[in-house]
């Protein structure tokens, strides 16, 4: 028999503001099971890109997705069997349902942290929260429950952007066509020197005419000459 202690996953409420336990919020709420799996799922938006002539869409990178974490918990007071005097279960899933609710002080939902060991660590919004109780004493108290819970990532834009620790400015990006926009006056924008025209058109030749792209085309703008100004 193992003799590594039990560690149980805990939740807990990062703004202050939201620990409320008289609603049922206090800072930490245990798990009282450890799930028996969770699913973490990451994204990324991705545009296709028609191009007259082409077999396929170019595809664009438009973004990153948030990051979910999905997981069931489960939930049982009939330790104490099934009595007139038994425990309803909502009394231990309130403070879970609470997670998704707009507190009064915070006007949202409260930013939490699930930790699991050294093994999980999950800074997020609760997304969803769906209760399902399969079981009742006589008098139609539920006593067990089950709930699968959804959670979004949250990270503040300075998290986000040292997490990527990204290296290099210059990497090629794409730019809206605006109305009135001519390509010798993006280059002028983007690269301080409207004679920088051709580099655009060379990096779109794809385009029917680059020269005079439609208003909204995702041009694609190669990365600044050496010694340019952007």
């Amino acid at each position: 028999m193992s003799d590594v202690a039990l560690v149980h996953a805990v939740v807990e409420i990062l703004d202050a503001e939201a620990v409320d336990p008289a609603r049922g919020l206090p800072r930490i709420i245990p798990v009282e099971f450890n799930p028996a799996e969770y699913t973490l799922t990451k994204g990324a938006q991705i545009a296709e890109i028609g191009i007259p002539g082409l077999d396929a869409p170019v595809l664009q990178f438009i973004r990153g997705q948030s990051e979910t974490l999905k997981l069931e918990l489960f939930f049982d007071t009939t330790f104490a069997g099934l009595s007139a005097t038994v425990t309803d279960v909502r009394v231990l899933t309130n403070s879970i349902y609470q997670l998704v609710k707009i507190q009064p002080k915070t006007h949202a939902p409260p930013r939490i942290r699930l930790t699991w060991g050294a093994g999980l660590s999950f800074k997020a919004i609760v997304e969803s929260v769906d209760q399902k109780f399969t079981l009742f004493s006589p008098a139609g108290t539920p006593l067990r429950a089950s709930l699968t819970v959804a959670l979004r990532e949250y990270k503040t834009l300075e998290e986000q952007l040292a997490d990527l620790n990204l290296q290099s400015p210059d990497h090629t990006k794409s730019h809206a066509v605006a109305e009135g926009e001519t390509i010798a006056l993006i280059a002028a924008n983007e690269y301080g020197d409207p004679r920088l025209w051709r580099r655009i058109a060379d990096a779109n030749r794809a385009v029917e005419d680059p020269m005079a792209p439609p208003v909204g085309f995702p041009l694609v703008m190669p990365s600044a000459p050496e010694g340019g100004t952007r």
